[in-house]
């Protein structure tokens, strides 16, 4: 069986490296990124590189497509010790935080689309300083992946819980696992999508969002997970950055066995299960409130389920596509592993508990990006 190819694009911060607040150098970080050899701003998630995001304080890192989980594991340390190596040239660190733990005022990177958002969108722009993971998984063509669109939805939740790692605000506990999924909800386009049914439905609702004048341009159409502008593939964009690279190789494995697994139902004719969108929105809430900790609602029987339920039914979904990829071994390792430890949201709450301080969560984060 030949593998669909995947990748990932990673958010991260920039911060001052005794834990203080985040700081806007990622126009040095790219600079010197480019001395030693690095790929800026040249088509990344093609050939693998960084560039700059929509505040100074973030950089984005993005691995080459990888067919294999080895492949990239590889990719996904590489890219974050090339960007620790390039931060720490320019006299700061990298973090993977979904959001800063301590109250930030971010700087906008000054380019054209940046300033339109800026106006546009005033302070949902302005606070704007969060990060995730975006996975891109090959398909064959738009209706495929369409048909992989209008099936994947009510599996996605789960991958919120998994890879939550935003619970400071401001310098506050907000009681949520992931807060960057309730930041993001502020821009117009975010969230689950009604099906589709076609490439042309598709097509039709991306030009009906552009036409209420709500958008810039179709890169702001920010579903859950949509068709990629420029690559064939599906980019999947629920997920939380993830601190340890473990987690975000674990993240990819499953939305790429999520992929085949909805592709192989769109070429049979099995249809997608039908469910509201205001119930997809109340799913992806509730895995962000309490990720792993709590309830999830369950995308079979859409009751409360307990955390660990659902993402065994996930697992046994997928098994036949993991089985396929020889990814079904890897994937119960590193799920068993985020288990015991907790996700990103519960290592940040440790390190708050056993430091006393903002800082300390700062500085244990900015340890775990790159170890």
């Amino acid at each position: 069986m030949r593998l669909r190819s995947f990748g990932v694009e990673e958010e991260l911060l920039l911060f001052d490296p005794e834990g203080g607040a985040p700081r806007a150098m990622s126009g040095a970080v790219l600079h010197h990124a480019r001395l030693q050899g690095e790929k800026v701003h040249t088509s990344p998630l093609t050939k693998g590189g960084m560039e700059s995001e929509l505040q100074r304080e973030q950089l984005e890192i993005c691995t080459r497509p990888c067919t294999t989980l080895d492949e990239l594991d590889r990719q996904v340390r590489r890219r974050r010790l090339a960007a620790a190596r390039a931060a720490a040239a320019a006299g700061v660190r990298i973090a993977a935080l979904a959001t800063s733990p301590v109250a930030a005022h971010p700087t906008l990177t000054p380019h054209d689309r940046y300033r339109q958002m800026a106006d546009q969108y005033a302070q949902v722009a302005d606070e704007q300083l969060i990060c995730g993971c975006h996975v891109h998984v090959e398909v064959s063509s738009p209706e495929e992946g369409v048909g992989v669109l209008d099936r994947i939805g009510p599996w996605l939740p789960p991958l919120l819980a998994l890879s939550a790692n935003s619970p400071f605000w401001q310098g506050r506990d907000t009681g949520y696992d992931s807060w960057r999924r309730q930041v993001w909800a502020r821009w117009p386009s975010s969230g689950p999508a009604e099906p589709f049914r076609s490439a042309d439905g598709y097509r039709r609702a991306v030009r009906a969002l552009i036409e209420t004048g709500a958008l810039l341009d179709e890169g702001m159409v920010y579903y859950d997970a949509r068709l990629s502008r420029h690559y064939p593939t599906v980019e999947v964009r629920v997920a939380d950055v993830c601190m340890r690279a473990d987690d975000t190789v674990l993240i990819a494995a499953l939305v790429r066995g999520l992929v085949e697994t909805a592709a192989r139902a769109h070429r049979e004719g099995r249809p997608p299960v039908p469910v509201r969108t205001e119930v997809l929105r109340a799913a992806m809430w509730r895995a962000g409130r309490s990720g792993l900790s709590g309830a999830l609602v369950h995308p079979v029987t859409w009751r409360p389920a307990p955390a660990r339920t659902v993402l065994q039914a996930l697992v046994e979904y997928l098994r036949p596509a993991l089985e396929d990829a020889g990814d079904l071994a890897a994937v119960r390792e590193l799920l068993q592993a985020l288990a015991r430890r907790g996700n990103g949201a519960c290592l940040q709450r440790t390190a708050y508990a056993r430091t006393g301080c903002i800082s300390g969560v700062i500085a244990d984060a900015m340890d775990r990006t790159v170890s």
